[in-house]
């Protein structure tokens, strides 16, 4: 874990992100909290992360999220060399 990120306020966000109990919760928490461009570029990464596991090219992302190769490496990089949180998600989401 990076120990710049972890800080007193980004524990408190995330306390705060845990009380959510769906997907509007979701919505109207994270409205307020990001920019509409914040908040789509993090489900652009998701998106990217979920065809990188699924095996998908890199063209195939592109064309379908329209993320830069950029991003999608820094995605693939995360997912290789990362805190594994991607993947902790999508094991509990195939629960």
């Amino acid at each position: 874990m990076n120990k710049k990120l972890k800080t007193e306020a980004v524990d408190h966000l995330f306390q705060a992100v845990l009380t959510l109990k769906d997907i509007e919760e979701c919505y109207i928490f994270f409205e307020d909290v990001c920019t509409v461009n914040e908040l789509l570029s993090l489900s652009q990464r998701y998106e990217v992360a979920k065809m990188l596991r699924s095996r998908k090219t890199y063209l195939e992302i592109a064309e379908k999220t329209g993320a830069s190769t950029a991003t999608i490496s820094r995605v693939n990089r995360s997912l290789n060399y990362g805190n594994d949180g991607y993947d902790m998600v999508f094991a509990r989401l195939e629960e």
